[in-house]
C-alpha cells in the first residue's frame, strides 16, 4: 500500500508540473518578420524586414517607436547589445553593421561586409562588452565572423573550418550563447557541431560532435541557450518536415563536450529558440517554433506543448514568470503560472 501511495504522489506530482496556465497579451502588430529580440530599459526591442528596429515597452504597449535603418528592403534576423549601444547586421551580403545609441537612437553603418557568402546568423555580447556576430564560411570553408572588444576590432585566429554543407540558421539569433567567460556557437546542414570558444584575444576554440539530426540542409540545431558554464541544451530538428520530432533535442552536462538526446520521438517537433527560465537552477525550459510553444519542468527529459501559437519564432524571459515572443507580424507577451 506504501508503495502504491508513493506511485500515485509521484503522479500528482508530475501532473502537477505540467500544470501550467499560460496567458496571452499583443504588444505590437505589424508587417514584419522578427527573428531578433532584446530587453533593455523596460522594453522590448526588435529588428526584422523593411530594415525596421524598435520597441515596445512592456508595461504599457501604446508606449512605442518604430524606424527604418535603411532605404533598402534589408532583412535583419540579428540583434545585439553592450552598455552603450544596438547592434544589427542584415543576412545578405553586402552585409551592413548598423550601430544605435541606446539615449539618442541615432545609428550610423558601422562595418561593411562585401563577401559574397556573408550571411549574419546571430550576434551577442557578454557582459564585459565583447561580441561575436556569426556568419556562414566561404566556399572553401573558412568563417567570416565579426570579434568585438569594447567597440574595437578582436583577433580571429585558430577559427575552426567547416565541413562541406555546414552553417548556421538564421531563425532567431539564438545559435550563440554565452556565460562565464565561455560561449559556445550551433551549426547544422551536413554536420550539426558545437563550437565552442573562450573570450581571450585571440579566441580560443574547440569542436564537438553532436548526435542531433543531421545529413541535409534543413536539418540541425537552431538554437542553443546555457544556464551555467557546464549545462546547456540544444533544439532544432528540420524546417522542411516540422512535425518530426527524433533527435530534435539534446543536453549537455559538461560544458558542450558531450551531448545526450532527449524525448526523442516525443515532443512537438522543430523549434527555432530555447531559453532556460530565470532563477530555475536550469530545471525549467521553454521552447518555441512555427507550429507551438513547449515547456519542461525536468532539465528537457520531456516536454509538454502549453500553447498551439503559430507563427513565433524567437524569445526572451523577462523575468521568472514573463516571456516575449516574437515572429510573423506579432510581438506578443506570455504570463505563465
Amino acid at each position: 500500500m506504501k508503495n502504491v501511495f508513493r506511485f500515485l504522489l509521484f503522479l500528482f506530482c508530475l501532473n502537477f508540473s505540467f500544470a501550467q496556465k499560460v496567458e496571452f497579451q499583443t504588444l505590437l502588430k505589424d508587417n514584419i518578420s522578427i527573428r531578433a529580440l532584446q530587453i533593455y530599459d523596460g522594453k522590448v526591442w526588435y529588428s526584422g524586414t523593411d530594415s525596421k528596429f524598435g520597441y515596445v515597452n512592456l508595461k504599457d504597449s501604446t508606449d512605442k517607436k518604430q524606424m527604418r535603418l535603411s532605404k533598402e528592403k534589408l532583412e535583419f534576423r540579428t540583434l545585439a547589445q553592450d552598455s552603450k549601444h544596438f547592434y544589427a547586421i542584415n543576412i545578405s551580403s553586402p552585409a551592413f553593421l548598423f550601430t544605435i545609441n541606446k539615449k539618442t537612437l541615432n545609428f550610423r553603418i558601422q562595418q561593411k561586409d562585401t563577401a559574397k557568402t556573408a550571411f549574419f546568423d546571430a550576434f551577442i555580447f557578454d557582459k564585459f562588452n565583447r561580441g561575436l556576430a556569426i556568419s556562414d564560411p566561404n566556399k572553401f570553408g573558412y568563417p567570416n565572423p565579426m570579434i568585438f572588444y569594447s567597440g574595437r576590432p578582436g583577433n580571429k585566429l585558430g577559427l575552426p573550418k567547416y565541413f562541406p554543407g555546414e552553417a548556421h540558421f538564421a531563425a532567431s539569433n539564438t545559435n550563440i550563447a554565452t556565460t562565464e567567460g565561455k560561449g559556445w556557437i550551433a551549426t547544422g546542414g551536413m554536420k550539426a557541431r558545437i563550437f565552442k570558444f573562450s573570450w581571450s584575444d585571440p579566441f580560443t576554440w574547440e569542436t564537438f560532435e553532436t548526435p542531433f539530426i543531421q545529413g541535409t540542409s534543413s536539418q540541425g540545431i537552431y538554437s542553443i541557450d546555457f544556464y551555467d558554464k557546464n549545462f546547456g541544451i540544444a533544439v532544432g530538428g528540420d524546417y522542411t518536415k516540422q512535425a518530426e520530432n527524433i533527435n530534435n533535442i539534446a543536453t549537455t552536462n559538461d560544458g558542450g563536450k558531450t551531448w545526450q538526446i532527449q524525448a526523442s520521438g516525443k515532443n512537438g517537433g522543430y523549434k527555432t529558440c530555447v531559453k532556460f527560465r530565470p532563477k530555475s537552477k536550469g530545471k525549467d525550459i521553454i521552447a518555441v517554433g512555427d507550429q507551438n510553444i513547449e515547456f519542461s519542468s525536468d532539465y528537457g527529459k520531456t516536454w509538454k506543448t502549453i500553447s498551439e501559437e503559430k507563427g513565433l519564432y524567437v524569445c526572451e524571459w523577462i523575468d521568472e514568470n514573463t516571456i516575449v515572443f516574437a515572429g510573423k507580424n506579432r510581438i506578443v507577451k506570455m504570463k505563465i503560472y
